[in-house]
């Protein structure tokens, strides 16, 4: 009688928890790391794979997630690989039907423009349907931010800074207001003394002029160019480095610059992925 009762016991307690998971879906946490996207498959994996795998090596008790929010990319590795990647409404989507309680969505957007205005939008009207919802940062949104994007970023082209060299970061640039974000960073970069440091943006202020202007102005010789976007893709790739007239480099040493294009995006940073880490934190 006593082992039956034991038995008995035994099997309440499991079916007790099985009903419990069964509550809460039984899924684990998850974290959606919203990108851009690229279709170069070499950046992303070693960027944007590299902030993936930052985020899931800190929060091993949750599930990390990816989303792109170009669908002109998205259908690009679909059809050009084979590569199926969702976009944010189909991850949120995914995420419902998997029935995900608890989600984090970190954006690896550089700054809070149009991109993280639509997934905000996407945010808003889903999170009715899960328990919790948190939203992390993009890159640069505190002053922290910023100072350690400048720790990064000049830690990372340390080898270049002779005194005779232009450091030039190279953003994508919007019509937003966050286009202003560029401007803080040169601003906060000359308040850190690294005045040889310019920032410049392929589609705003400022432009592909004002490096020009500053390189003359600061009489240097030599101009190294590098993307300040997550990845290396088009633009860096073609606006940045490539041989047409109207790319950074041909531009610059066509003024009579030598140039060096260091086609490497910021999520190689192991301190730039560190910050997204950090935003997932304190979204939680």
């Amino acid at each position: 009688m006593k082992l039956r009762r034991i038995g008995a016991f035994a099997l309440c307690t499991v079916l007790l928890a099985l009903a419990l998971a069964g509550c809460s879906g039984g899924k684990k946490p998850v974290i959606l790391v919203v990108s851009f996207g690229t279709s170069y498959n070499d950046s992303r994996e070693v960027t944007i794979g590299a902030i993936e795998a930052a985020i899931q090596a800190a929060n091993p008790g949750s599930e990390v997630r990816r989303a792109f929010t170009s669908q002109i990319i998205i259908d690009k590795l679909k059809d050009r690989d084979g590569i199926v990647i969702d976009n944010v409404e189909e991850a949120f989507a995914r995420l419902i039907k998997d029935g995900v309680k608890d989600l984090i969505v970190q954006p690896t957007h550089v700054m809070s423009g149009y991109e993280y205005d639509d997934l905000m939008e996407v945010v808003n009207a889903n999170k009715s349907k899960f328990s919790s919802v948190k939203v992390g940062a993009p890159l640069l949104t505190s002053d922290a931010d910023y100072n350690a994007v400048i720790e990064a970023i000049t830690a990372a082209t340390a080898e270049y800074d002779d005194g005779k060299t232009l450091i030039t970061f190279m953003g994508h640039g919007t019509e937003h207001e966050a286009n202003a974000t560029y401007a803080k960073l040169q601003s906060m970069l000359t308040a850190a003394g690294k005045t040889n440091y310019c920032i410049g943006t392929v589609e705003a202020e400022p432009s592909i002029e004002d490096v020009v202007a500053a390189a003359k102005a600061g009489g240097y010789t030599r101009v190294v160019l590098r993307p300040l976007m997550v990845v290396a893709g088009d633009h860096a790739n073609n606006d940045m480095a490539g041989d047409e007239e109207d790319s950074w480099k041909v531009i610059l040493q066509n003024e009579g610059f030598e140039v060096v294009t260091v086609i490497h995006g910021l999520g190689e940073i192991p301190a730039v992925c560190a910050i997204y880490v950090d935003h997932v934190k304190n979204a939680k």
